[in-house]
């Protein structure tokens, strides 16, 4: 990568495992939001039940994203670790600081991105 630096890739770096651990922050913040619904109807009304039916959902969604996030990071990491770090996945060609400054996980060029 022409403007690749180890400057910038340490910079990146540092981001994802930073980003990496508020994910991993976030998922235990929540887990108890993801608990399974208690269906006690002496407890508990019937629209009660059915909003906490409705957080549950939504926060497995969250945790969800959230794993498929961590999955992004990873995958980035291994590709500094093994210097690939910064070229798309799917043509080779070099990413652009920019687009890796956006996100820094990102595997593919802005040009394989429209396309696929």
């Amino acid at each position: 990568m022409t403007e690749r630096t180890d400057i910038v890739i340490a910079t990146m770096k540092e981001r994802l495992v930073t980003h990496r651990a508020e994910l991993l922050e976030q998922c235990v913040a929540t887990e108890h939001d993801r608990d399974p619904v208690e269906l006690d109807q002496t407890s508990v009304g019937r629209l009660s039940r059915m909003d906490a039916l409705q957080s549950q959902a939504m926060a497995l969604e969250t945790e969800r994203r959230r794993e498929t996030e961590i999955q992004r990071i990873d995958a980035a990491l291994k590709r500094i670790e093994d210097d690939d770090y910064g070229y798309c996945l799917t043509c080779g060609e070099e990413i652009a600081v920019k687009r890796l400054d956006f996100d820094p996980a990102t595997p593919v060029c802005i040009d394989c991105a429209k396309t696929g």
